[in-house]
């Protein structure tokens, strides 16, 4: 699975240094108010943690995020959003999931088509790609805080499946089955031992070699997707060189 992280490490840095935090805020919102759904109480809804935990590793006011949980839970009025998966192809024969919860499906389907459209890709069929990809719990460990040893000893305590290093990004991967994930993640946090991001992603098992003009179309689509209201996360199968990734930044 290594070399998944491409895209998200980008979307991480990007996220860091975005001046439309905005939009990030309000994604944020939005996972919390649908994962309130299945009950406001954290200690119950496993879902619903996950989705706060995230949400102040982001600097979400508490403010923000008591009134989401609200607004999920129908105690201050009634807020639908469902949410699904967009599959389809980029340039050069990428597969891309797009994740999204919207309260106008017709508004999120053309964005979404409109996006794919412009920039070399086309939208597929329900299951078209997502047989590509496995859910895992992701963890990315910075290689200059942790030794690979430390990290295995604690991994395996935690319950995890497997730690690879990712030398490009100097970060070591852990991976966990996704309903480990809350529980691996309580036991970095409870042994102090830091990771600079984590999360639950669609990581695939086959990856598309791409270069020169379909490299920076990739990019393009992906990083249009990102920044629709009505998306969530978007993940993909692409597998761009440092040295391309370079060049293109």
């Amino acid at each position: 699975m290594s070399g998944h992280s491409k895209w998200a490490n980008i979307k991480h840095k990007k996220a860091k240094t975005d001046a439309k935090k905005g939009k990030v805020f309000t994604k944020l919102v939005k996972e919390i108010m649908v994962a309130a759904k299945g009950g406001s109480d954290i200690s119950g809804n496993p879902r619903l943690r996950l989705a706060v935990d995230k949400a102040k590793a982001e600097n979400l006011p508490a403010d923000n995020i008591e009134r989401a949980i609200k607004k999920g839970a129908g105690e201050l009025g009634n807020v639908q959003y469902e949410e699904g998966t967009y599959e389809g192809y980029g340039p050069a024969g990428v597969a891309v999931l797009v994740n999204f919860m919207t309260d106008n499906r017709n508004r999120t389907a053309s964005e979404v088509r409109h996006a794919f459209s412009s920039f070399g890709g086309s939208l597929g069929q329900s299951g078209s790609v997502s047989y590509m990809f496995d859910k895992k719990g992701v963890f990315t460990f910075d290689m200059g805080a942790i030794s690979e040893e430390k990290l295995m000893e604690a991994a395996l305590e935690a319950g995890a499946e497997d730690v690879v290093p990712n030398q490009d990004d100097r970060v070591f991967e852990v991976y966990t089955d996704p309903t480990d994930y809350a529980r691996v993640k309580g036991a970095f946090d409870q042994a102090g031992v830091k990771y600079v991001h984590s999360d639950i992603e669609m990581l695939p098992r086959t990856t598309v070699k791409v270069e020169g003009k379909a490299a920076e179309q990739v990019l393009k689509l992906l990083e249009e997707l990102e920044d629709l209201d009505d998306v969530q996360s978007v993940f993909a199968n692409f597998d761009i060189s440092s040295e391309e990734m370079s060049r293109i930044a």
